[in-house]
């Protein structure tokens, strides 16, 4: 079984401040022991740059350096799967936005949604449950939901 983590799992993932790291860590570290692969794609990093590099004054940005940001990125890339884009992603996603009437940000999470079904990967795993939930081709995981603890 594979599993894509959505941009909220991968900041959680880097941030031992976060209420929800040790969770989120449990859960990866898990899933990987168990031989599942967890994803990212490249808009996946793209997001979490963004968040990481934003000012702290400005919408949950974390306000890190580049070279901090690189290094947080790099340890997301050693362990986890990178989902390369394609062209098939582009078709998908255009089938998937007019077959749901997707407008505004949440063609973002839809991109997501067309990279896991071009690569077979059937769960999502994310806080955001409910931005995903209109999408009946995949599974969105909760972490606490795979939590051991």
């Amino acid at each position: 079984m594979s599993y894509l983590a959505d941009t909220n799992i991968l900041l959680r993932f880097i941030s031992p401040s976060d209420p929800n790291h040790v969770l989120v860590r449990s859960v990866i570290s898990s899933l990987l022991k168990q031989g599942e692969r967890v994803c990212y794609t490249p808009q996946n990093l793209v997001e979490f740059w963004n968040v990481c590099t934003r000012p702290t004054t400005s919408r949950g940005g974390f306000g890190l350096t580049i070279e901090d940001t690189n290094k947080r990125a790099q340890v997301i890339e050693r362990n986890l799967t990178l989902l390369p884009d394609s062209a098939g992603i582009h078709l998908r996603w255009r089938q998937l936005v007019i077959k749901y009437q997707v407008s505004g940000v949440q063609v973002h999470d839809t991109r997501l949604v067309a990279a896991m079904l071009e690569h077979g990967v059937a769960h999502l795993l994310t806080f955001n449950t409910d931005d995903f939930k209109r999408f009946s081709e995949i599974n969105v995981v909760h972490p606490s939901a795979l939590s051991i603890a």
